[in-house]
């Protein structure tokens, strides 16, 4: 998992430091997507993940329904969940972690 920048703001002299929301990306179950093909887009797409980690998401996806695969900054957060969309992956809409 990734930590966001810092945003810095000013009030009245004061500066006050805030993070930038992370936001999550969740692969949702569907009944086309192979256990293999969520594995491997989860393995190419997600930075740092690996086999052991890639098969537990996708058996949680498969039944629990859906699984929380990445957080992270948006920019990036929107990136991966465009490549696995594109690739096929069933996708819940991002949201703020």
């Amino acid at each position: 998992m990734t930590v966001s920048p810092a945003v810095t703001k000013e009030k009245a002299g004061q500066t006050i430091k805030q993070h930038y929301p992370n936001y999550k990306i969740i692969v949702l179950n569907d009944d086309f997507n192979t256990f293999k093909h969520v594995i491997e887009c989860l393995m190419k797409y997600i930075p740092g993940m690996n086999g052991d980690l890639a098969r537990e998401l996708t058996e949680q996806v498969h039944y629990e329904g859906q699984a929380l695969v990445w957080v992270g900054p948006q920019e990036q957060a929107e990136l991966y969940h465009q490549q696995l969309r594109r690739a096929g992956l069933t996708m819940a809409p991002l949201e703020k972690a």
